[in-house]
């Protein structure tokens, strides 16, 4: 099972409607699980940003097997990088994704929700295939392809390539 950890505010329908593609990519029951508050201890005021890791080890892990996928809507950074999209444990049963560089409007762009929800599965199933051990993939189509600006999200799909959906279906037989 995969369980969606909403941390601060995040809208319902986002967590809804990541449900279905994570069901599908990993063959696995979803649930919205309880939201936690977002707390101030990480925040780089210099930065004007969170930093991502103790996200991580906030997020409660659910039942053995189980995976937990932190949801926020601040945008987060590693050590070495301006920022992320998300991380993940890997492999780990952890991740999270930030949804506020995933929007047209953190751009200056004109809000654009059905590219959005597209950014958030991509980002989604990107950090959760590294819970189950999947490195970045070559192929800029797979959704294991490393995204280094947004750019390269938009042109990559939501699925694994064949090369990794087979190491997917083989984790999923273990």
């Amino acid at each position: 099972m995969i369980v969606l950890i909403p941390i601060g505010e995040i809208e319902e329908a986002v967590l809804e409607s990541l449900r279905r593609p994570l069901a599908q990519a990993f063959g696995q029951e979803t649930q919205v699980g309880n939201k936690m508050p977002l707390l101030r201890e990480n925040y780089y005021y210099s930065r004007n940003q969170y930093l991502a890791s103790p996200f991580l080890s906030l997020i409660l892990l659910p039942d053995s097997g189980n995976r937990a996928l932190g949801v926020v809507d601040v945008d987060i950074f590693a050590p070495g990088l301006n920022f992320v999209f998300g991380i993940a444990d890997i492999p780990g049963r952890r991740a999270i994704i930030s949804l506020i560089r995933l929007r047209q409007e953190f751009y200056g762009l004109p809000q654009d929700d059905r590219l959005f929800l597209e950014r958030t599965i991509k980002e989604a199933v990107h950090e959760l295939g590294h819970t189950f051990g999947l490195k970045h993939c070559p192929d800029p189509i797979c959704v294991m392809h490393f995204s280094n600006r947004l750019h390269d999200t938009d042109l990559k799909s939501w699925k694994f390539c064949p090369n990794c959906q087979q190491k997917v279906n083989k984790i999923q037989q273990v």
